[in-house]
């Protein structure tokens, strides 16, 4: 797995969530893949053990909204509305999970993938007293608006879709493995 550093800053308060700082944080470049293809179907605990295993965590709605914006941008790749190169969303792809380096254009200017459509990203919202998960950047099924950064869809962390992934989050660099070990 590829990881991304991404350099921390101030994240004003959202929709979804209070002002606060954002540390700085290593992601995951895409979304768990297969094959090259979204791991999906996974419910909240799911995606979490997952992410334990790959030595990291599920990120928050705030941490993932500041590593898909940077603190600016409407989409992860920029203002402009999504096309077919952007991101796999409703009318832009066909109608299922896509290969996760299949939308150059909706590369983040920092280089995730796959950060606006293809599949939703699991995050949590520790600061909300119902503890209802949060899903962030939309999915083969969205219309464009749910692609947009500041944009959450609040369920129950016990669903599963094929539709739903994750991109899991590191506090600290990843070590590389040692020699002669592949992952």
């Amino acid at each position: 797995m590829e990881w991304i550093r991404i350099s921390g800053g101030h994240l004003p308060a959202g929709e979804w969530h209070p002002a606060q700082e954002v540390a700085t944080l290593w992601w995951a470049a895409t979304p768990v893949s297969a094959a090259g293809v979204p791991v999906t179907g996974l419910a909240l605990p799911h995606a979490a053990q997952l992410a334990h295993l790959l030595g990291a965590r599920v990120p928050t709605s705030a941490e993932w909204e500041w590593m898909a914006s940077g603190g600016i941008r409407r989409f992860p790749w920029g203002d402009d509305a999504p096309s077919r190169g952007h991101a796999n969303l409703r009318g832009l792809g066909p109608g299922r999970p896509t290969p996760v380096r299949a939308h150059p254009a909706g590369c983040t200017p920092e280089g995730l993938w796959d950060v606006g459509g293809n599949v939703w990203e699991w995050t949590t919202a520790p600061w909300r007293r119902d503890r209802v998960a949060l899903l962030r950047g939309g999915s083969y099924q969205s219309l464009a608006q749910y692609a947009e950064c500041a944009h959450a869809n609040d369920v129950p962390p016990g669903i599963t879709s094929p539709g739903i992934g994750l991109r899991p989050v590191r506090d600290t660099a990843p070590t590389p493995p040692a020699h002669g070990v592949s992952l």
